[in-house]
């Protein structure tokens, strides 16, 4: 039998490391040639990798969240073969490895040794019975029944059992762990979820102690990092103005109610969109990008819209490229295709950059007001708050008309407040015209 090394692929577009976001194996997993061993996440794009030979799983080299540098060693399995390889053809580095990963034989206070299972099975598999000589010693101490915790102590468990117990309700201080360290495994979860649950008979309200330490990666981890620094770099102003939608909504429905077969269904934001490109040609300098480090703001004429997106992962902003060029129905397709993209975790690196502006909108759960966050280094995002029907003075009486609030927020460094309210009443003024986003002037 041999070992075989693999390290942190070269994931493209000159990536010096990636982030490690999820393992699909543990130490002593079987895994096939092509089986995906782990994801890993470069900016907003995740790749998977896969395993280039059949094995065993003998070592993990990275915890979730670590960054780990192109190269790096990543994982060993054990092969068949005499001599060890490596996934990039240099020998595997035989560094010490964690007790914890690697297994090994640990001392007890009593002087009782205990051999993880690990070892155990291995060598039970890979040494012949006859060959072994060992040097008298203590017997050997297979810890296996644990015992409870001490009160207020934190229970040792992965990610994906703790995931597991909080969707099935269960409270791992509860749950004994057959595993080093008094780990718990999901064979114990499953044998407590099965025989052991606790259930309080307590009546009454009851105080829940528990504190659960959340490591934040992945996206998650994109998306702060992106939020700090706006706000950090960004002085913000954000302008909010109401707008009378009813002749819009009016104009929607029809569209819909006559539309072909192979045109989608529209919403407000196709119309908004094409709103922003007709205010954008009065006011191009809102269509931009500033490099706040060189001092240059990057005004582009096409116009990018990046839509904020909401996904199972996180925030996404998937980029509708060149909306000038796109009619209404062409807004609304593309704007399907890439939320559908995004949400499936499909979209590529090219549909998730290159915006010069956003859109933000939570729908019907806008809110009445916002303070968007600017997608940096843009200079300017648009926030769509929900619709309602509000009572309006038209001079005469009050008339029901359907009312939404646009929060915009800009960079003040490059946009002064009045700007920032001329091309919020222009968008307005389309809006509640919607025949003039029509119109060529």
């Amino acid at each position: 039998m041999g070992e075989h090394l693999i390290k942190m692929p070269d994931v493209g577009e000159g990536i010096a490391e990636a982030e490690l976001v999820e393992w699909h194996v543990k130490v002593g997993d079987l895994v096939r040639e092509d089986a995906v061993l782990a994801a890993v996440m470069t900016d907003k794009a995740t790749v998977e990798i896969p395993s280039p030979v059949d094995g065993e799983v003998l070592w993990l080299g990275a915890e979730i969240g670590d960054v780990v540098a192109i190269g790096s060693p990543l994982i060993r399995l054990k092969v068949e073969g005499e001599e060890s390889a490596s996934s990039e053809n240099s020998p595997p580095e035989k560094a010490a490895e964690a007790p914890a990963r690697t297994g090994e034989i640990e001392a007890q206070a009593d002087g009782a040794v205990r051999v993880p299972d690990a070892i155990v099975e291995r060598q039970a598999r890979s040494t012949p019975p006859q060959t072994v000589e060992r040097p008298p010693a203590p017997p050997v101490r297979m810890h296996r029944a644990p015992a409870m915790r001490a009160e207020g102590e934190r229970p040792i468990a992965s990610p994906a059992v703790r995931l597991r117990a909080r969707e099935a309700g269960a409270d791992l201080r509860q749950v004994p762990g057959s595993g080093p360290a008094g780990r718990i495994t999901h064979e114990d979860l499953d044998a407590f979820l099965t025989h052991g649950r606790q259930v309080s008979k307590a009546p009454g309200l009851v105080q829940n102690t528990a504190v659960e330490h959340i490591k934040v990666i992945g996206l998650r981890r994109k998306i702060a990092e992106k939020m700090a620094l706006a706000k950090s770099r960004i002085p913000h102003i954000t302008y909010v103005e109401e707008v009378d939608v009813t002749a819009l909504e009016d104009l929607r429905s029809s569209l819909n109610a006559n539309r072909r077969s192979d045109r989608p269904k529209l919403t407000l934001l196709p119309f908004l969109m094409r709103a922003m490109v007709k205010a954008i040609a009065e006011q191009p300098h809102l269509n931009a990008v500033y490099d706040d480090d060189a001092g240059i703001v990057h005004q582009h004429g096409g116009v990018h819209i990046g839509i904020a997106t909401q996904t199972g992962s996180g925030l996404m902003v998937p980029v509708v490229k060149h909306t000038e060029a796109r009619d209404l129905w062409d807004c609304a397709a593309e704007l399907n295709r890439l939320a559908e993209a995004a949400k499936s975790g499909l979209a590529s690196r090219e549909e998730l950059s290159g915006s010069t502006i956003t859109i933000t909108s939570l729908g019907a759960m806008g809110g009445i007001v916002t303070t968007p966050v600017i997608n940096y280094p843009e200079v300017a995002i648009v926030g769509v708050n929900k619709m309602v029907v509000r009572p309006v003075w038209d001079g005469s009486t009050f008339i029901p008309r359907k009312m939404m609030n646009l929060s915009s927020s800009f960079d003040h460094r490059i946009i002064d407040g009045w700007d920032a309210a001329v091309f919020v009443q222009r968008i307005k003024a389309l809006l509640e015209t919607p025949a003039m986003i029509f119109v060529e002037t």
